[in-house]
């Protein structure tokens, strides 16, 4: 029995909707990961990106555990001395709450090249409206471990 390689020309997207009122931040992060990754797809392959577009809605309502938002800090440096600063998670939303999903998608992503093209089909949005209609996406229920409306 020969072992099965997905070609490129044989990849076929879909688009799943996320919405981000129905689970932690960690929770739709790694479902929009898996998705973003095509795990769920019977093709899987590492050298080809075969994964699907991924819509998550009401970005701006994400939900944390505990006192994430205030004990959360987000580090940046500007490369010279005492060029430190920091945010915590709630200011970090106030600002831009898309740059909190990207960066939690981000993590959990491999580290080749096919990363920034994964992320490209990543689409966030701060309300309940996404203007991806005509692609008819499916809901996912994040609520019951995932499973496809």
């Amino acid at each position: 029995m020969k072992t099965y390689s997905l070609k490129p020309k044989e990849i076929n997207r879909k688009w799943y909707v996320l919405d981000a009122t129905e689970a932690p931040l960690g929770r739709v992060s790694t479902q929009a990961a898996s998705l973003l990754l095509g795990k769920g797809k019977p093709g899987v392959s590492d050298h080809i990106d075969n994964g699907d577009f991924v819509i998550i809605i009401n970005a701006e309502k994400l939900v944390v555990t505990g006192n994430k938002r205030e004990d959360k800090t987000y580090y940046r440096h500007s490369g010279f001395p005492g060029g430190l600063s920091q945010r915590s998670l709630n200011e970090q939303i106030e600002r831009d709450f898309t740059k909190v999903f990207r960066g939690s998608i981000r993590g959990m992503l491999p580290d080749n090249k096919l990363r920034d093209d994964r992320l490209k089909r990543l689409k966030i949005y701060g309300g309940p409206e996404h203007q991806h209609a005509a692609q008819t996406p499916k809901n996912v229920s994040l609520s019951r471990k995932g499973k496809v409306k």
